[in-house]
């Protein structure tokens, strides 16, 4: 783990939790493509509001990252790479983006918490993401749905 501040945390997070000594090292994350999103979701992490995350499939083969897991962990930072804490991967469900429903737009925790702010929001971002691969999002792309617990936190 390259940051320090996560591999620094990640260090904390054992001292209390050795049975978790073996586990992979966590990746050192941030959400989304910008410093005032980034920041406002890590806050709703460590809120508890925010208990999941959406990652394009497509995203994910074009720049070769491996699917989330169940039991994966993470240190969330924020923007400039500060740990705010380690949360664990406990579902991974692969959805089509029609089919993302109430339910599963609450558990992201974002803006009001609706679908309709969860399409929105997340379509642009597909945009985004895809843009530089020539693709666009569509209804009907698969969605990498990760759900995850906040399990540390300073």
């Amino acid at each position: 783990m390259d940051n320090a501040s996560a591999r620094n945390m990640w260090g904390d997070y054992l001292d209390h939790h050795l049975e978790d000594a073996f586990a992979e090292a966590p990746k050192a994350i941030h959400f989304c493509d910008n410093e005032g999103d980034a920041n406002e979701c890590a806050n709703l992490v460590k809120k508890g509001t925010k208990r999941a995350t959406s990652h394009s499939l497509l995203g994910l083969q074009y720049r070769n990252e491996p699917l989330p897991k169940k039991g994966d962990f993470n240190v969330v930072t924020d923007w400039e790479g500060k740990a705010q804490c380690i949360v664990r991967t406990t579902s991974v469900k692969l959805k089509p983006f029609f089919s993302i429903n109430e339910a599963y737009a609450a558990l992201e925790g974002e803006g009001d918490q609706s679908l309709d702010y969860w399409k929105k929001a997340h379509w642009e971002y597909y945009e985004r993401e895809l843009q530089e691969f020539n693709r666009l999002p569509r209804e009907s792309m698969i969605i990498v749905c990760e759900e995850f617990e906040k399990v540390f936190e300073r």
